[in-house]
């Protein structure tokens, strides 16, 4: 799930190394090439989180809808992935952003997909080496297929309560309905239990150990034979729930559409308050 930068710097070096790509985006700050061009692993290549990670759609598909299957494969070559190449991801929000290029990727049938532990902090702080400007790859010939990893859809993650467990990745005063920055209605789907995110990591941004996750999910209800799905506000920082619960070793499915979805749906109960 995930590489430290020493590796990622050695198996750059070697015959068969990854394709890099550099997926800083931010809620606030969502183009992130200016960054990107500034300085970034070498080789590394800069993919647009809301145009290459997610189509465009009505405001009832939430936010960030899973891009088709054509157009993710078409992205991947231009990225330059190659058939049977590993793919190291990375950002500089902690693995925030980046994991929304693990699950997709994933979920696409690459096996042998990381996120940069620490992102691009961990790579300058020790001093290795970065380039400016833009890097265009040669073309690649990867070929995805769709169902690597688990999703369900809006009426899925209605039930899910009933059979399993279902955990919204939010900050806790989303969850509890007191504020609601961007989405038309507060509070949370009727049976969800809430682990933010940010819980993930420590204070250098690096995965907790994995004792340390399953801990803290099992805790919730995540034990064995238990379905987990996880979803945030519109997909993408569930993904990087989901990558910790899979340190963890826990399997857990994304619900793409999320709160933003959810929210845009008059029809869909809303529950609010620290309670499921």
């Amino acid at each position: 799930m995930t590489i430290q930068a020493d590796e990622l710097r050695r198996e750059l070096a070697s015959s068969q190394p990854p394709a890099v790509l550099d997926v800083r985006w931010r809620l606030d700050r969502p183009d992130g090439r200016p960054d990107y061009l500034e300085a970034h692993i070498p080789g590394a290549v800069y993919v647009d989180l809301d145009r290459e990670l997610a189509r465009h759609g009505a405001p009832a598909d939430g936010r960030h809808p899973l891009p088709s299957a054509a157009d993710l494969q078409a992205a991947a070559r231009r990225w330059g992935v190659r058939d049977g190449q590993a793919v190291v991801v990375y950002d500089n929000l902690k693995g925030l952003s980046a994991a929304r290029a693990w699950w997709l990727l994933r979920a696409g049938g690459i096996v042998d997909v990381r996120i940069l532990d620490g992102g691009i902090r961990s790579w300058t702080d020790p001093g290795h080496p970065v380039e400016s400007g833009d890097v265009t790859p040669p073309p690649g010939d990867v070929v995805l297929a769709p169902g690597g990893l688990p999703s369900v859809t809006i009426d899925e993650a209605a039930d899910f309560p009933a059979r399993g467990l279902l955990i919204d990745a939010r900050a806790g005063d989303r969850y509890r309905g007191e504020t609601e920055p961007i989405d038309p209605r507060a509070g949370h789907i009727a049976g969800a239990v809430n682990r933010p995110t940010t819980e993930n990591v420590g204070a250098d941004g690096r995965f907790r150990p994995a004792a340390e996750l399953r801990d803290e999910f099992e805790a919730l209800g995540a034990t064995a034979g238990t379905p987990v799905a996880v979803y945030c506000g519109s997909g993408v920082t569930a993904s990087h729930e989901i990558a910790a619960l899979a340190i963890a070793g826990i399997p857990a499915a994304l619900y793409p559409g999320s709160w933003s979805q959810w929210s845009n749906h008059p029809d869909r109960p809303v529950a609010v308050g620290a309670q499921p």
